[in-house]
């Protein structure tokens, strides 16, 4: 029987609502899923490298990495829900369209530094016209499928798993700082072995990394991120088929 003179300590555990304190959805966000996030990573390249050289059609290959891109996010979503990762906020928009447009001029200006004048990029074509299927390649595929599945890859699994690792021995500043520097470098690789080469794209591909890493450390929210991604995208097939035509 508990002594009436002694005050009962009672036991409550305080709901954390943003995923950057730690708890309980993420505590499962750690070295494990990293570690399926990469070797899922590293499966769908070899595949899609695989794929390119026994002539499999060109949409096969990214489609490959993305599906190695899927399986950890959705192994992770099934573990929990980072608080607050998947909060919307309307100023959401606001930061996808004014840093997805400066990204993108960013990217021209860097194009012009070798002091050629930028050319826009082009779609592809047969005998002057425009690729069959270029709707999904060019269209479908870099606006409405890379940018979910990219962020959610490299910004999310990545990013926050490798948070959560080192929050609590090096500081949310630490933390913050390496995560975004690590699924920057991660998102960089894997454009660059599926065919991106010039340093103007791997330097382009890494400002974009970076600023939707950013976002989801300082906002602690995912949507940002993937608005920046489909502007940034959408405004370079505007700018290839003004190319084309």
């Amino acid at each position: 029987m508990a002594d009436p003179a002694r005050p009962q300590r009672r036991s409550r555990r305080v709901r954390r609502t943003d995923w950057r304190l730690g708890g309980r959805t993420v505590i499962r966000w750690r070295e494990g899923l990293l570690a399926i996030a990469l070797l899922s990573l590293g499966a769908g390249i070899l595949a899609a490298s695989a794929a390119q050289q026994l002539g499999a059609p060109a949409v096969v290959a990214p489609l490959l990495i993305w599906a190695g891109m899927i399986v950890p996010v959705v192994i992770a979503f099934a573990r929990s829900r980072p608080a607050g990762l998947l909060r919307w906020r309307a100023v959401d928009l606001l930061w996808a369209f004014g840093l997805g447009v400066l990204v993108r001029l960013a990217q021209g200006w860097l194009d012009g530094l070798d002091g050629s004048p930028a050319l826009f990029p082009q779609l592809s074509t047969v005998d002057g016209q425009i690729a069959t299927g270029w709707w999904f390649d060019g269209l479908v595929a870099p606006v409405l499928i890379a940018p979910p599945v990219e962020e959610l890859f490299f910004r999310v699994v990545v990013l926050v798993s490798l948070y959560t690792v080192l929050r609590r021995a090096a500081g949310g500043v630490v933390a913050g700082f390496a995560a975004v520097l690590v699924s920057t470098g991660l998102f960089v690789a894997a454009h660059s072995l599926s065919g991106t080469a010039s340093v103007v794209d791997v330097a382009s591909i890494a400002l974009l990394g970076a600023v939707c890493g950013l976002l989801v450390v300082l906002t602690g929210r995912v949507w940002s991120a993937i608005g920046v991604h489909v502007v940034y995208n959408a405004l370079g097939v505007g700018l290839a088929l003004l190319g084309t035509l």
